[in-house]
């Protein structure tokens, strides 16, 4: 097959920062992609309806002239969310989920909850509202093994939770694991889990290939081969549960490159390409409409996209760096050469 057709597709775990940040990386994913759930992990964090709605219209603005991409807004928990405000999110039409950071799990939630029983009136009111929980799976122990965190979370947060709150709807954001698959198969209803394209291309190794590679370091951290195959399974199996989430996260290189440096891997310079890569070479191009256009919406009770978008197998040189923010941003596979090409609009 030389081209695919695909419904427009959605992207249901998103960055996109703020400022000169978004304004450099907007257009990336608006190309390709006609919503997208925006994580609220900004400084100061996006916590309220106000916060969300003011931060939809600075995006909006940052659209390319002419371009109706729609960003779908979360708000972000903490120990003194107010349960009241969850009827208010939802009746705005324009927050459609909140994020459960576990405190200190990854870049700027040190506001992020410190213990999910603390906000356990929230999650009601979430429930009673009919708004998504989106989970950043991981404990933040630090005497639980990184490798482990997922599964421990499963073990001693989210299984709990899906216990005592069957009603909440649940999006497992960013799942790694083989652990986090069974889970979520193992769910009648309710629960529905994002994969990213590094995740399903790479395992741990790739972190260590020839050197200590920055630009491949993200949390979750990739894992082990084992896991990796298991999230190929689900989407090549067609399983509704699973949907496209890229968890593209830009940070400069210098942050990148750094003692200390950020987790985040930014794809969203090729996101349709990387994930119909991986689709091509598991011989299951004929799944990547449903994991891409249909399955996130229907989890999240919206519209199907009217539009269309073109792959093209047709190799280009992923570039090194791309503008961003006075500074440059290394993608993911910079300098390497990808065989399928989003093809320009019809005019």
């Amino acid at each position: 097959m030389d081209s695919l057709t695909l419904r427009q597709p959605d992207d249901w775990h998103l960055h996109l920062r703020d400022g000169a940040a978004l304004q450099s990386v907007l257009a990336h994913t608006a190309a390709q992609f006609a919503r997208a759930i925006v994580m609220p992990n900004l400084k100061p964090p996006v916590t309220t309806t106000a916060q969300a709605i003011a931060y939809r219209e600075r995006i909006l603005a940052a659209r390319p002239p002419g371009n109706a991409f729609e960003p779908l807004l979360t708000l972000y928990l903490t120990d003194r969310t107010n349960p009241a405000e969850m009827a208010v999110a939802k009746a705005s039409g324009m927050v459609h989920g909140c994020k459960l950071y576990p405190a200190g799990a990854t870049t700027n939630s040190d506001a992020g909850v410190t213990d999910i029983r603390r906000i356990d009136a929230v999650l009601e009111a979430m429930a009673a509202a009919g708004l998504p929980l989106l989970v950043h799976g991981e404990v933040t122990h630090s005497d639980v093994d990184v490798f482990d965190r997922e599964a421990r979370f499963i073990d001693t947060v989210l299984a709990p939770l899906r216990a005592r709150l069957p009603q909440l709807r649940i999006v497992f954001e960013h799942v790694t694991t083989k652990a986090a698959v069974d889970f979520v198969r193992a769910q009648a209803q309710g629960v529905g889990a994002t994969i990213t394209p590094q995740h399903l291309a790479m395992n741990r190794n790739a972190l260590f290939q020839g050197g200590i590679r920055p630009h491949l370091y993200c949390l979750p951290v990739l894992k082990r081969e084992r896991d990796r195959v298991a999230l190929l399974d689900a989407v090549v199996a067609g399983d509704p549960r699973f949907f496209l989430g890229t968890d593209s996260a830009p940070h400069a290189r210098s942050t990148k490159e750094n003692a200390c440096g950020c987790a985040g891997i930014y794809s969203a310079h090729a996101a349709l390409e990387l994930y119909a890569e991986v689709f091509a070479q598991a011989g299951a191009l004929q799944r990547l409409e449903g994991f891409a256009s249909e399955f996130g919406p229907r989890f999240y009770g919206l519209p199907l996209n009217a539009g269309t978008i073109t792959l093209q197998r047709s190799e280009w040189t992923v570039p090194a760096a791309y503008p961003f923010a006075g500074e440059t941003i290394v993608p993911l596979r910079a300098g390497e050469t990808l065989g399928w090409r989003l093809a320009p609009p019809v005019t």
